[in-house]
Formats: structure tokens, sequence, C-alpha cells
């Protein structure tokens, strides 16, 4: 593959450019096969390069399509997470491609069974808007660890982020191994409809269904992860203050557009207040103001913005008590104040939706049995949180409920990790990546089996005989 610098042509275009595009790529792929070790290493240096060569211009870019996003704030959740993934792979890689030794079954001995694991071909990524550089790059390095070519379609409600991430990729790469789309929503149905070797979707559980349904027509292999209502478990032996100040800090990066947001909790009874009024004053600590504060994220759009202000207002109409320090919005910067709800109805929207912004539920349970009861009544989460430092209470919740992944006295921080697999299951999604699971999800598991120069397999075939019983007889049984 060449590496020389290289600007893609306009791509945004209707379904006869992506079909093109899509068509040069399997091209390329079919024509030139596997990429070594030593080239999948300078892919991801120029996707390293590409992002520490251009900090100022991404942070400017998701700021501005955000209203506001603090610099800080994308720096820990967008560019570590890109650069330590490419950190984390450049060290494994190597062994990752190495093939795996299988054992022979023993009638075929002496044989050598391997496992080898081969790129899918071309590989599309649908990327969100709430993450417009984590979800974009992440994938697209762990598509290219694994030797693929990609296509990227990025969100329309980051326009500024996608039509740079289209320049500097394409600036790095060739058309025929990496390249941007970008278009409004019609053109991501298009790009999904494309005969892609596997597709990565990150979004809502609606759009994934309709994803998947697209890429069925071609049985493309689909991820998607999808997110949905993600519940948290404060134990009655946990510190309220220190669980509240937790959940804040991931409930408020991003201003709760995060997917593995926490999106209601359970606490005992006898705690609900208490925990509402430690939550609110943890949200004070860490954003005391709305006006002119960089640190806290605007809502990405006024339809999204409208959203959850209809969301907070349906729930109070509905009897739910809410807690706010500060002004219920700043309209001009569509920044919303952290907000607490207790006694909220199970009818309100904050409980039917994903709320994807900064309304917490806090809901009551009477034994940790029934707050058990009320996750497994709804979808599988993708994420759940569990506060407790008693492991006969850790234990029971992990063992009977399901989720995409955890993190115990800590809230999104599993989903930080290189080395665990992040992924939805049921409603919130299908397939894991990042790490390797990230590698062996956009690879095929090839199984290759040699036979030595004598062989048992050609003695017991027909015409079937003695030595065909004795040695059927001698494997099953009787």
């Amino acid at each position: 593959m060449n590496q020389s610098a290289r600007v893609s042509p306009d791509t945004t275009f209707h379904a006869s450019g992506l079909t093109e595009l899509f068509e040069a790529q399997q091209a390329a792929f079919r024509a030139q096969g596997a990429p070594s070790f030593d080239q999948r290493i300078a892919d991801l240096n120029a996707v390293l390069r590409m992002v520490s060569d251009n900090q100022d211009r991404l942070l400017e870019a998701v700021s501005a399509d955000f209203g506001n996003r603090s610099f800080d704030e994308t720096r820990l959740g967008e560019l570590m997470p890109v650069v330590n993934g490419i950190k984390h792979i450049r060290s494994h890689l190597k062994a990752w491609m190495r093939p795996s030794r299988r054992k022979a079954g023993i009638v075929f001995r002496p044989a050598t069974a391997r496992v080898v694991y081969q790129p899918l071909g071309v590989v599309g990524i649908l990327a969100p808007w709430n993450y417009p550089l984590t979800l974009t790059l992440v994938p697209l390095i762990e598509a290219l660890a694994a030797g693929n070519r990609v296509m990227i379609k990025p969100s329309e409600l980051t326009p500024r982020t996608s039509e740079l991430l289209k320049q500097l990729l394409g600036e790095a790469f060739p058309a025929e191994q990496v390249v941007v789309v970008t278009g409004d929503a019609t053109l991501a149905g298009q790009f999904s409809e494309l005969p892609f070797d596997h597709l990565l979707f990150t979004g809502s559980t609606h759009v994934g269904r309709q994803v998947m349904a697209a890429a069925a027509r071609n049985l493309t292999p689909v991820t998607l992860e999808l997110g949905d209502k993600s519940p948290v478990v404060v134990c009655d032996d946990f510190s309220i203050t220190k669980a509240a100040r937790m959940i804040a800090i991931g409930k408020l990066f991003n201003a709760g557009q995060t997917c593995v947001a926490p999106d209601y909790v359970l606490v005992p009874r006898e705690q609900v207040d208490s925990f509402a009024s430690e939550w609110l004053a943890a949200a004070k600590k860490l954003y005391p103001t709305l006006d002119d504060n960089s640190d806290y994220t605007s809502i990405i759009s006024q339809r999204h913005y409208d959203r959850l202000m209809a969301m907070a207002s349906q729930a109070v109409a509905t009897g739910a008590k809410a807690w706010q320090h500060n002004a219920p919005a700043t309209a001009g910067e569509r920044k919303i104040a952290p907000m607490a709800l207790t006694q909220v109805s199970l009818q309100a929207d904050v409980m039917g939706e994903e709320i994807f912004g900064p309304l917490l539920p806090i809901l009551a349970y009477e034994s940790l049995d029934e707050a058990i009861a009320f996750i497994n009544a709804r979808p599988a989460p993708l994420a759940l949180y569990c506060f407790s430092n008693d492991q006969v209470s850790v234990s029971r919740v992990l063992n009977r409920t399901q989720s995409g992944g955890v993190t115990i006295n800590g809230s999104m921080l599993h989903a930080t990790q290189d080395d665990l697999p992040f992924g939805g299951v049921g409603d919130s999604g299908t397939g894991a990546y990042h790490g390797y699971e990230g590698f062996v999800r956009l690879s095929h598991a090839r199984g290759v089996l040699k036979l030595g120069r004598f062989n048992m397999s050609d003695k017991v075939s027909a015409p079937y005989g003695r030595l065909t019983r004795l040695v059927t007889r001698f494997m099953i049984g009787k």
C-alpha cells in the first residue's frame, strides 16, 4: 500500500460515487492481499502523526460543532483513547497476527492445525456525533491493524470535524485504502447498503435495526454499539458521597452525551433525598456555573436541546421533583444545568428512552433483589454500574444481570480500557471491539489443516471394512 501523501477526491456525493469508491477499495484489496506487519505499523503511525500534528485543528473543530466543548475534555475523551489505542495495538500486533496452533484430531495425526487471522477486506464505519474523533478513529485503527481497507461515513451533525477528518485522512492515505465520505442521513442509508465485508455502526437502537436490515441484504456482518439506558446500583454499604461524585463525573462528562453515561440510579429508599443532594453538590463543584464556563459542554443541536428540555418538563409535570443549583438552562449556548429527578413516574419519557443529557432520575429500592429485578425487566444495557465494597452484593448484581460492560465503584471507565472488549448485548448492540477483540472481530479466523505423509484418514474411507469399524468403535465406544 502506498504511504505517500495523497489528497482524496471530493467525496460529498450520492450512491453511485459510493459504489465506485467501494469497488476501488475492493479491487485494491484483491490485487494486493493482506498487508505485512510492517505496513500495518506504518498505517497506525500515519494516524498517530495525523492526530499529533493537528491537535489544535481537531480541538477547534469539535468545539465549534458542539457550540462549546472544553479542549481538555476532548483531549481526555477523544485524543487520548486514539493515541493510547495505537500504542496498545503496536505493542501486541505481532503476537495477534501470529498463527494460533491447534490440535488435530487423533484420527488425522500426524497433522498440524492452526488458525490464521486474515483481513476481511473492506470495512465500513458509520460514526456518530457525540465523540466524532474517538468513535471514528478507534474503529479505523483496529480495522487497519487487522489489514483491512476502510470507508468512513461520519455524522452530519458534526460537519466541521467531518470535513477536517476527510481532509486529513485524505492526505494520509490513498482513497483505495481509507476514505471519508460526507453527506446527510440519506447518504448514510445508502452507505449501509454497500456489500461491505464488515460494517461497524455506533448510534441509536432504532437506527441500528435499520442498519442491520440493510446489511442483511448483502449478508454483511455487523458490529452495533447502540447504548440504551445504563443503570447504576448504589448498595447500602457504600458512601453515597463517594458514589455521587463518581456518578456526577461520568454523567456530566460531555454533558451526558455519552452512550455509556449513567442513565438512572437505584438507591436504597431511605437514601434517595440524601443522594440527590450529594449528587447536586458534586455537580456544583465540577461545574460551579454555566455561563461562560468553557468546561461544560453544550448540547449538540437545538433539536436535542429542545428534546431534553421537554423531557425534564414532562417529568416534573407527571410528579417528579427536580433538584438544580443553577438556572435551568442557558438557551443561547444550549447548556442545560445538571438536574436530579426524584419521585419519577415510570411512564415519563426520562424512564422510557435513553436520556443522552445531564438529567439523572433517582429511583428507590427496598432490597437488592428488587433493584436487580427492575434492571432485568428492561432491555440489556450497554453499561452497568455497581457501587459496593461487599463482594457478595457485587457478585449478585453481576451474576444476575446482563450488560455490555461493567465498572464497579466508578462510571464509564471500563470503556476506556484498551485491553477490555467494548460492545453491547441484546438491544444495546452486537459484537465488541477494542484491542485484541477488535482485531479478531475485524479478521477472518481461517482454519488450516496440513496432513502428514502418513495419515489414517484415507484408511477409513469406502469401501468400509474391518478397520473402519475398529476405528469408529474406538472413537465412539461400543
